[in-house]
C-alpha cells in the first residue's frame, strides 16, 4: 500500500494557490479576476484526455482496472528496441545453424537428463520476435504494479484527488510507466541470448530460440570458434527449456513468486509526485512520454522490505539457483568430453551471471524485485551430488514435485540431501566427484 506522500510534493486539492501552479504547468490558467473557470478547467482536461486517447486508440483499449494500455506499450518497447541498433531478420544460413546446433545438442541431452525433447522447432528470432513471444509474461508480472501506481496516485499529499484530476493523473502515469517499459525491455532484448537466457520461463510456449544477432556479439571478442559458442548455448538453452516443459509446476510457480513480491510494493510517493511534476508539464504526447520513462521508476519503489517480501525473495532466490545450478550440471556432463572450449565459455558465462546486468535491471525497475540467485554453483554441487548417488533419473526425478526440491539447507550440504541414510553404495566416488567439483570449481557463490 502507498505511504502518504510530503504534501509539498503534490498540491494539496484544499491549497488553491499550490493548486493553481500545479495546473499551470497543464496550461490551465485563471482568468483575469484570479479564478478557475470549472467549465474551462474541465474542458480543457477532457480535451487533453481526448487528444491522447485518440492517439492510443489505434493500439485497443485501457486496462480497466489500471489504465494501461498494452498495446501502446508494447508499441514503444518495440520502437525503443528498433532505436538500439540494427536487428536484421534471421537468414537461411543463420537458422540453419542454429536449427543443427538445437539438434546436435539434443541428440547429446538425450543421454544426460530424464526430460523429453521439445515438439516445436528451434527458432531463430530478431529481437523483436522476443519481445513479442514474451510480452504476455512480462504484462502478467508487471500488472500488480500498476495496481500499486494507481493506488498511490489516489492518495498523493494525503488527500483524495479531485475527481475531474483523476482521470488525467491516472492516464498519465500508466503511460510514463509503460515508457519505463520500454526502456527496460529494450534494453533486455539486445542482450539476451535465448528465449529462457534470463533463468525464467517467459516465453509464449515451450520452444528452444537463440538470437544470432546477440549470440554473435557475444561471440565477439571469445577465444573459442563461434561454432562451439553457439552449440554451447543451444545446450543450455535446450536443457532449460526441457525443464520448464516437463515440470508443470515449476514455472507457474517461479511466476507466482515475482508477483506475489509485486503485489506488496510500497510505491514512493514523493518519487511519483516528482515524475508527475516534472515529466508531464510541458504535455501530455507520445513523445514526451517516452523520453519521461527513466524518470519514473529510477526511484519508484520505496526501498524497505516486509518480512513477507523477504520470505518471498528467499524462496525465489534458491528456486532460480536450482535451476541455473541444474542447468549448469547437466551442461558440463554433455560438454566436458566433447568441447575442450567448453571450461572457458563456462567462466564466461559464470563472470556474466556474477555481474548481474539487464535482466537484473529488468525485474528491479519492473516489480521492485533486487534479485541475485546467489548459490548457483552450489546448487550444481548438490545436483552432481544427487546424480553420482541416484543416477541420471532420480537426479531428475526430484523435480516431480515442489515438495522433493532441495531447499537452502540442501545446499549447505549436498552429501546429506543425496543419499540421507548415508547408504550409498559407493562413498568412495561420492566423494571423489565432489571433490572434483569443488577443485575445479572452488567455493564462490554466484
Amino acid at each position: 500500500m502507498a505511504e502518504q506522500g510530503n504534501p509539498d510534493r503534490f498540491p494539496d486539492p484544499n491549497d488553491e494557490e499550490a493548486l493553481l501552479r500545479f495546473l499551470a504547468q497543464f496550461g490551465i490558467t485563471p482568468d483575469e479576476s484570479g479564478r478557475l473557470d470549472p467549465e474551462q478547467l474541465m474542458g480543457r482536461m477532457q480535451a487533453m484526455l481526448s487528444t491522447f486517447n485518440t492517439q492510443l486508440a489505434g493500439f485497443g483499449s485501457a486496462d480497466a482496472a489500471s489504465g494501461m494500455n498494452w498495446g501502446f506499450t508494447q508499441d514503444l518497447v518495440r520502437r525503443a528496441t528498433a532505436a538500439a541498433g540494427a536487428d536484421p531478420e534471421p537468414s537461411t544460413p543463420q537458422q540453419a545453424r542454429i536449427t543443427d546446433a538445437v539438434a546436435l545438442a539434443d541428440l547429446w541431452l538425450d543421454e544426460t537428463i530424464a526430460f523429453d525433447r521439445l515438439t516445436a522447432p528451434a527458432a531463430a528470432w530478431r529481437r523483436a520476435d522476443w519481445i513479442d513471444h514474451t510480452f504476455k509474461t512480462w504484462q502478467q508480472l508487471i500488472r500488480p504494479v500498476i495496481t500499486q501506481l494507481s493506488t498511490a496516485l489516489q492518495h498523493l499529499g494525503g488527500e483524495e484527488l479531485p475527481s475531474g484530476m483523476e482521470p488525467m493523473m491516472r492516464l498519465a502515469v500508466a503511460s510514463m510507466f509503460g515508457a519505463q517499459v520500454s526502456q527496460t525491455l529494450s534494453t533486455l532484448a539486445t542482450s539476451v541470448l535465448g528465449g529462457s537466457d534470463i533463468g525464467l520461463p517467459i516465453t509464449d510456449e515451450a520452444r528452444v530460440a537463440l538470437l544470432p544477432v546477440n549470440v554473435d556479439a557475444f561471440a565477439d571478442g571469445l577465444a573459442a570458434d563461434d561454432n562451439d559458442v553457439l552449440l554451447y548455448l543451444a545446450i543450455r538453452e535446450a536443457a532449460r527449456q526441457r525443464l520448464f516443459a516437463a515440470v508443470s509446476w515449476l514455472g507457474p510457480q517461479l511466476l507466482a513468486l515475482i508477483e506475489h513480491y509485486a503485489r506488496e510494493i510500497t510505491i514512493d510517493p514523493d518519487a511519483l509526485a516528482e515524475a508527475i511534476e516534472n515529466q508531464l508539464g510541458a504535455s501530455m504526447s507520445t513523445a514526451d512520454l517516452e523520453r519521461a520513462g527513466e524518470a519514473v521508476a529510477r526511484s519508484l519503489f520505496a526501498p524497505q522490505q516486509t518480512a513477507e517480501q523477504k520470505e518471498v525473495l528467499a524462496r525465489l532466490e534458491t528456486l532460480l539457483a536450482l535451476v541455473e545450478g541444474w542447468v549448469d550440471e547437466v551442461t558440463a556432463q554433455v560438454t566436458e568430453p566433447r568441447m575442450p572450449a567448453a571450461a572457458a565459455l563456462t567462466e564466461m558465462l559464470r563472470r556474466r551471471r556474477a555481474a548481474g546486468g539487464p535482466a537484473e535491471t529488468a525485474l528491479r525497475n519492473l516489480v521492485g524485485l533486487e534479485l541475485r540467485p546467489r548459490r548457483t554453483r552450489d546448487a550444481a554441487n548438490l545436483w552432481a551430488a544427487i546424480r553420482t548417488t541416484r543416477g541420471i533419473e532420480g537426479r531428475d526425478a526430484v523435480w516431480s514435485h515442489p515438495d522433493l526440491v532441495p531447499d537452502a539447507a540442501a545446499l549447505d550440504d549436498p552429501l546429506g540431501f543425496a543419499d540421507p541414510q548415508g547408504s550409498s553404495s559407493a562413498p568412495d566416488s561420492l566423494d571423489a566427484e565432489l571433490e572434483r567439483l569443488l577443485d575445479e570449481e572452488g567455493r564462490g557463490e554466484f
